[in-house]
């Protein structure tokens, strides 16, 4: 129960990579925030899924791209926990085009951003005062090994993704003083529901280029969350973490 009498608060948290950490660090000990902007009847469904575990979750709707929709989503986080959020793990995604240098638009660029620039900003702000009355918190930015592999006609996302990597750093040396950790997890390429359209013989061929000669799993990307999310990682800040079987390092 590494996460007991904590409150996670996890964007996106419905489908995909979100909903097993969600289930993960409810297992844990964790009471969950499942912050989803659309499918209320996905969100209600690993909602129920943690209560038949016997652990706690709330599912808040909320477009956390808006400064009214972040406040929205945190006021009604704290009403149903009854209490602050101890680890934010800004996960959320949207639509993520693949697209040619000549094709993109800066306005493709900005889509990528509000996600994984501007949202993990507007959720910060709305709880640095509760972090830093506590003196406590660890903030978990959820990036790409992209950064690393820089991958070609997907530049309005690697950009926005290689954007997160800075960002940690910086609010981990800001926010050390008042013992608030901030930490990038960067997953490879992990199956989930939106890859429905990928083939297998793809699936294949990437698999075949992992050092450890598997695929990684959401639970693999969930431990990692579980472990910077924990006291384990008490002494960890302002780090970038690769999650891909070694396909890419750094």
């Amino acid at each position: 129960m590494r996460l007991k009498n904590k409150t996670v608060l996890v964007t996106g948290g419905s489908r995909g990579l979100g909903k097993v950490i969600c289930t993960s660090a409810a297992s844990e000990g964790a009471t969950i925030i499942l912050n989803y902007a659309h499918n209320q009847k996905q969100a209600s469904e690993v909602v129920s899924e943690i209560e038949d575990k016997g652990g706690k979750a709330y599912a808040v709707q909320g477009d956390i791209t808006s400064e009214e929709g972040v406040r929205t989503v945190i006021k009604e986080a704290k009403r149903l926990s009854g209490s602050a959020i101890d680890v934010l793990v800004n996960n959320a995604t949207g639509p993520q085009p693949e697209l040619s240098l000549e094709d993109a638009t800066w306005e493709d660029y900005e889509d990528q951003l509000r996600f994984f620039v501007k949202a993990p900003l507007l959720l910060v702000k709305e709880l640095l005062a509760d972090m830093k009355m506590n003196r406590a918190g660890s903030i978990i930015n959820i990036g790409s090994d992209v950064i690393q592999n820089g991958n070609p006609h997907f530049s309005n996302y690697v950009t926005a993704k290689s954007a997160m990597l800075g960002m940690t750093r910086s609010w981990a040396k800001e926010l050390g003083p008042y013992g608030i950790r901030v930490n990038l997890l960067n997953p490879g390429f992990i199956p989930v529901e939106r890859h429905d359209h990928i083939s297998s013989e793809a699936i294949e061929s990437y698999q075949a280029s992992i050092p450890l000669q598997r695929m990684g799993t959401p639970n693999d990307l969930a431990q990692s969350v579980i472990f910077l999310a924990s006291d384990e990682s008490s002494f960890v800040t302002g780090q970038s973490l690769t999650v891909n079987g070694g396909y890419t390092f750094g």
